[in-house]
């Protein structure tokens, strides 16, 4: 059975047929410890630097000369937990170079897609994409939404003409531990973002210093529903990473960007804007009877009063988890009997929801990734288990044991836009899950320097092939853009528009 957190951003499944809510433990660790700098592994580079590692460090270089038979592995002296295995892999895209490989810590092991750009890879800027969950793979991004080639039965998969390697190199990852054909052998998992983020700063570290060629590249980091929570964290780690990198005589990576979809960043106020999406036209007529609408309206405040009570001026665990219960219970629940589609309200569910998330080629996917044919092209170790499943339970599990979605993600988008990272955030207009209204909200409050200027601007539409495509609201380094007629999944529902939107945010421009 096929979880529903592939494409969710919250795991807040409550009582309802879609999942069953999980007790929560009885005690947690503080959430706000979270946002702490970690000490582990960056303030190590410069002390396990020295002359001698420096002048032994053979980058390999040439992605060309990589096997298709064996992988060949990669290490740096400042990542010795670290290591990346690598190989060609002629599958799905022929007209460009392809890569699966494992990013080994250690015992646990991270699986990894590389995408060399249909325009000049030797020039083009890099991508970095992660689906969410928490717990899911990225074979969903790439088998259904912005890769090289879509899947929409087992036999075969399709090129994809709107695919984002258009107009850059693009990396797919299975992350955490324990999603799609990520494992550890002994079973353990990552339970929350922070630590994930440590895993994908040294393999990005370990990726640029050998093939030299990226070297002061673009990177731009995107992903979407709970990416909103990974992107800006992972992001964070790289940025911060960047001055050991220096001082361990490497070279930073050229973070210009991160680029949310339909993200969960603030999840306060994404719970309270369900009742937007069910109750008024934001972008379909109402969908919830009017009775519910009301009782709905009603609970409003006091969920407002009790997030900011127990969970925004002072953290108390039990009691923010307590005020999340009731807020899903008043505003999230019932929109589950509607029958409606949480991905994209304009069109009723296909299928159950647990075992197609609404879209049955979700199924298919698996099924083709379960092909031993496939398996050993990609290269997949024989531990992984022989059902691919999208989404990893107990990763979700680990991660709502920890708190992870509650933290205050946006301080850390604040952050990097005062460092000058640009920040895309997209929203398809029909997608209730992780909604455009709740983003919109979340990228005026956010606290940095051009705040006053961001909120100032109006909406405009943005355009392609002279026919309106969203609205967008744009100030400096940051953007947020809305498209007609998608869902939770742009690429998917709307490839062109979504090409479009990034070759432009990748050239500089506003959409």
């Amino acid at each position: 059975m096929v979880s529903c957190r592939p494409l969710c951003v919250f795991t807040f499944y409550a009582s309802l047929a879609v999942a069953v809510q999980r007790p929560f433990a009885a005690r947690r660790a503080h959430i706000r410890a979270n946002i702490v700098p970690s000490s582990d592994p960056l303030p190590a580079l410069a002390d396990a630097t020295n002359a001698h590692d420096a002048a032994l460090f053979t980058p390999f270089e040439d992605l060309e000369s990589l096997s298709d038979a064996e992988f060949t592995t990669l290490r740096h002296f400042a990542f010795p937990k670290h290591s990346v295995r690598i190989k060609k892999s002629h599958f799905c895209d022929g007209s460009v170079g392809a890569y699966t490989g494992y990013i080994d810590i250690q015992a646990r092991h991270l699986f990894f897609y590389f995408f060399e750009s249909r325009d000049n890879p030797d020039k083009d800027d890099v991508i970095f994409w992660t689906n969410g969950g928490p717990g899911c793979s990225s074979s969903t991004g790439l088998f259904m939404e912005l890769g090289p080639c879509r899947v929409t039965n087992p036999e075969n998969a399709t090129f994809n003409p709107y695919s984002w390697n258009e107009k850059a190199n693009i990396f797919f990852i299975d992350q955490p531990i324990g999603v799609g054909f990520s494992y550890a052998e002994f079973g353990e998992t990552v339970g929350n973002t922070p630590d994930a983020a440590k895993d994908i700063a040294a393999f990005v570290a370990i990726f640029f210093e050998h093939f030299s060629k990226f070297k002061g590249r673009g990177f731009h980091m995107a992903g979407e529903s709970y990416g909103g929570r990974y992107i800006p964290l992972f992001a964070s780690e790289i940025y911060d990473q960047n001055a050991r990198l220096e001082a361990a005589g490497m070279t930073p990576i050229n973070l210009k960007s991160v680029m949310i979809g339909n993200g969960c960043t603030d999840w306060s106020g994404m719970t309270v804007s369900y009742f937007d999406m069910q109750c008024r036209p934001m972008s379909q007529p109402p969908i919830m009877d009017i009775k519910s609408c009301v009782r709905m309206k009603q609970a409003i405040p006091r969920c407002q009063q009790m997030v900011k009570k127990s969970c925004l001026d002072r953290f108390d665990s039990m009691d923010c988890e307590a005020t999340n219960n009731f807020c899903n219970e008043e505003l999230y629940d019932p929109f589950f009997a509607t029958g409606y589609n949480p991905y994209d309200i304009s069109k009723l569910c296909d299928g159950d929801i647990e075992d197609t998330l609404c879209y049955p080629v979700t199924q298919a996917i698996g099924q083709y990734l379960d092909r031993p044919d496939i398996r050993a092209l990609l290269g997949v170790d024989p531990a992984v288990s022989a059902n691919f499943s999208s989404c990893d339970d107990r990763v979700g599990d680990a991660f709502e044991l920890s708190d992870d979605y509650l933290s205050p993600t946006e301080l850390y988008l604040s952050a990097l836009l005062e460092r000058g990272v640009r920040v895309l955030n997209y929203a398809g207009a029909n997608d209730w899950m992780c909604n455009w209204v709740g983003n919109d909200r979340m990228t005026l409050a956010l606290e940095w320097s051009g705040k006053d200027e961001f909120r100032s601007q109006p909406f405009s539409q943005w355009e392609v092939d002279g026919e309106v495509a969203g609205l967008m609201r744009t100030a400096g380094p940051l953007t947020f853009a809305t498209i007609d007629g998608a869902g939770h999944m742009v690429p998917y529902d709307k490839p062109l528009q979504s090409l479009e939107l990034t070759k432009r945010w990748l050239a500089g421009k506003h959409p």
